[in-house]
């Protein structure tokens, strides 16, 4: 893809899938499942074989578009076999608006959404073991359309990053999970924006594995910050800014468990690339970027995903509807492409594994279905075990 290519449309992108999103069919093992809520007092649904939903079925919960045509009208609430894969339908948590990224608490008490629209804001939500979900409250994030959440280690703070105002929030966390009103609000003001861009677009914000930086990914001018939260204030200081080539799009990052190397997808060059991190300094240093074996297709690839052991890493390609597959070598420093698997769906965007990363979510976004993967122990292979229709997935959170 050329590097002057400007950004596509990122809202005019759920257009296409609004036709297809609710009970499309996809190829693959056995037609998808509809994620729509049973109807009061019927039966547990049954499994692809027949039988019974499985009594150790895990929670799933999938991101959505509330304010697009086909899309949901809340948080989808799910469940999944965690040895077949099969996906169950479970409802909707009403009343969260586009919730298009979540989060978990790390004490997995409270999940975080973030309001993908002009303004934006970020939701909190009490989790009920009982399934009784709770919706404590919601917060402006100071900017338009926040795409990406995550929450501090430490829980007392929630990061969000403004796509569309290329800026990111900070919010205090109540003892009850709920959100304070905001302490810090950066924008990207520099470096300018990239080629074909018409100002920056925050992606992605995270904190390092060893806790002491926040990074935050920038598509809009290639770049990606470095900042230390003081946990007194609730406020970001900047530390360093590494350049990415001009067009690049970096858009999200997956760290490997080493925690001295990072995994880059630049959605507009359709390339990742090997980062390295300094913990004492901070310094995020990308590497040369390196190809998704799309061969030629614009892909614009945007999920990194990186198994538990660290011996593999994973990436979506939204137009060549595949997930790349990467031997990671030299522990962590170098990715050697070993293919290319089709994910069965159109425009996969978001991958999760399963906690024992024996399973793998893609969320297909126009084409309204999430395909389940097994991963093979050893070899990290995927292999297509289900699929189930929900309205323009677009974020799985797999428990």
């Amino acid at each position: 893809m050329s590097s002057n290519r400007p950004l596509p449309a990122r809202r005019s992108l759920l257009a296409a899938a609004a036709a297809v999103a609710a009970g499309a069919a996809v190829t693959g093992p056995g037609a998808a499942r509809a994620l729509a809520a049973p109807p009061s007092g019927a039966p547990a649904p049954a499994a692809a074989g027949g039988g019974p939903r499985p009594s150790a079925a895990r929670p799933l919960f999938l991101g959505t578009y509330t304010s697009q045509p086909g899309g949901g009208t809340g948080i989808g609430l799910a469940s999944y076999d965690p040895v077949s894969g099969e996906i169950f339908p479970g409802g909707t948590l009403s009343g969260v608006a586009d919730p298009s990224f979540l989060a978990l608490s790390p004490c997995g008490r409270t999940l975080y959404a973030v309001n993908e629209r002009r303004p934006g804001g970020v939701t909190a939500i009490a989790l009920g073991e009982d399934g009784g979900h709770e919706i404590l409250n919601s917060r402006g994030t100071g900017g338009d359309a926040p795409c990406h959440l995550s929450v501090h280690p430490g829980g007392r703070f929630l990061l969000s990053a403004n796509y569309t105002s290329g800026s990111v929030a900070v919010h205090p966390v109540g003892e009850d999970g709920s959100l304070g009103e905001r302490t810090d609000l950066v924008e990207h003001t520099s470096p300018p924006p990239g080629p074909g861009q018409q100002g920056p677009h925050a992606h992605q914000i995270l904190t390092t594995p060893d806790g002491g930086h926040v990074l935050a990914v920038d598509l809009g001018n290639d770049s990606v910050y470095t900042y230390r939260l003081d946990e007194s204030a609730g406020t970001l200081a900047q530390v360093s800014v590494a350049a990415l080539p001009p067009g690049a799009g970096p858009r999200a990052l997956a760290f490997h468990p080493s925690g001295r190397y990072a995994y880059l997808a630049n959605e507009l060059s359709d390339t990742v690339s090997v980062c390295s991190y300094d913990p004492d300094t901070g310094r995020f240093t990308p590497g040369a970027p390196q190809p998704t074996g799309t061969g030629g297709v614009t892909s614009y690839p945007a999920q990194p995903l990186v198994s538990h052991d660290g011996a593999h890493a994973y990436l979506s390609n939204r137009g060549h509807n595949s997930v790349s597959h990467y031997a990671v070598e030299d522990e962590g420093a170098s990715l050697r492409l070993l293919g290319t698997v089709p994910v069965g769906g159109d425009w996969p965007r978001h991958l999760a594994l399963s906690p024992d990363g024996a399973l793998m979510f893609a969320c297909n976004q126009r084409s309204g279905t999430v395909t389940v993967f097994s991963v093979a122990p050893g070899t990290g292979a995927l292999s297509p075990v289900a699929t189930a229709a929900a309205p323009v997935p677009v974020f799985a959170l797999p428990l």
